[in-house]
């Protein structure tokens, strides 16, 4: 491999940087969300169009950092106040977030392929496929939010952690299919690994805030302590995902949690958005059209896609907003939460993943998930938009 082959990454990074840039720009001039512009540039920059530049692990692992520091900001930007109120409201949503689209996905897939009674391998994969849609990623309606300045609302503050609960509901569901299969632990270690993992990061996370609250007022406004705190999220991000089988981000958000009531917070916040708004966040954006491709494509799973992406957008709204009328809250606000929990990410590839690896799909149904990941990514910063246009709430 030459020396400029080695280099070559710089050249894609740049041609993403500035596509991205260029799209989010036009998306805010058509009264989008940035963030639309951004995956629609790694759309026509990627396999699916112009070809010009192609998925690597470098960017892959760029992108990562980028919705590792998304959901950190999150964290930072949380309200105690309103997080404590909306905990329980977030759980019941988080469990119909989950319900729905784990019932309607598979009776999607075995209306396609067949009905099997309850056990057989065909109904296990009907599951999995329900187990799919269940993945939600918050990151991008956090990105959303973020730009129309309501993250920290009790909307915003409700679907964040509704989407965190959302994650390790899904994990303990998607370990339970996997077993009946016969490709995965114990449901039971599991759950017991997320609980020890909460339990850790409160226990932890009390000595860490004291620790830095001292760092905050002897040597305040100081470059220090984002650096600080930047270190501990992702040192948070990779113990969750190493050690309690809990997705990074979740690491992530909770370190953003534990940090959000310091004196410097929004010193913090703002050190660590410039990092993430000029360079990561960009590239993870971009990286969710990359990762686009049509070459599989045929008239069933054609079909089959467009009902997949249709009934996991759907089965979310219906799920979370219904939950959310239930809980109280309006029917605006309802539809706000149902659109923000429709998003999908690196959650829902992960699972797919894991699906192939077991034999539960194979690799043609990517197209289908990579299609949803696509169109919830889009339509979900649009339509919310819309919704917080006519009055704020």
């Amino acid at each position: 491999m030459t020396v400029l082959e080695n280099l070559s990454f710089l050249l894609d990074i740049a041609l993403i940087l500035l596509t991205a840039k260029i799209f989010g720009i036009l998306a805010r001039k058509l009264h989008a969300p940035e963030v639309v512009g951004e995956i629609i540039a790694g759309l026509l920059i990627g396999p699916a169009v112009l070809g010009f530049v192609d998925q690597s692990d470098f960017i892959n692992k760029m992108a990562e950092i980028g919705v590792i520091m998304l959901m950190f900001e999150a964290g930072l930007s949380t309200d105690m106040k309103k997080l404590k109120q909306t905990g329980l409201k977030a759980t019941a949503i988080a469990c119909a977030g989950v319900f729905v689209p784990l019932v309607l996905g598979a009776l999607l897939f075995m209306c396609f392929y067949g009905f099997g009674p309850i056990g057989s391998e065909q109904f296990i994969k009907g599951l999995f496929i329900g187990t799919i849609m269940a993945a939600t990623s918050v990151s991008i309606t956090v990105a959303a939010l973020k730009e129309l300045g309501k993250l920290s609302s009790t909307v915003g503050t409700t679907l964040v952690s509704a989407a965190i609960i959302d994650d390790v509901i899904g994990i303990v569901v998607l370990t339970f299919v996997l077993s009946a299969k016969g490709s995965g632990s114990s449901v039971w270690i599991t759950m017991l690994k997320a609980i020890m993992f909460f339990a850790i990061a409160i226990i932890t996370g009390f000595v860490v805030y004291k620790a830095f609250k001292w760092l905050d007022a002897r040597y305040e406004h100081t470059r220090r302590i984002p650096i600080a705190a930047l270190v501990y999220c992702i040192i948070m991000a990779y113990v969750a995902e190493r050690f309690f089988g809990i997705a990074d981000i979740t690491g992530a958000y909770v370190a953003g949690v534990v940090l959000c009531n310091l004196h410097d917070v929004k010193y913090v916040e703002r050190k660590v958005d410039v990092s993430s708004y000029m360079v990561f966040a960009p590239i993870f954006f971009a990286g969710i059209g990359l990762k686009v491709s049509f070459e599989s494509m045929n008239p069933m799973l054609l079909f089959f896609s467009v009902a997949f992406v249709f009934v996991a957008c759907i089965a979310k709204i219906i799920g979370c907003g219904t939950t959310a009328k239930i809980c109280r809250f309006n029917w605006n606000d309802s539809l706000k939460i149902g659109i923000g929990m429709m998003t999908r990410g690196e959650v829902a590839l992960i699972t797919a993943q894991k699906g192939l690896n077991a034999g539960l799909i194979t690799s043609d149904y990517f197209t289908a998930v990579i299609l949803m990941i696509l169109v919830s990514s889009i339509l979900a910063p649009i339509l919310l938009k819309v919704l917080y246009k006519p009055k704020s709430a």
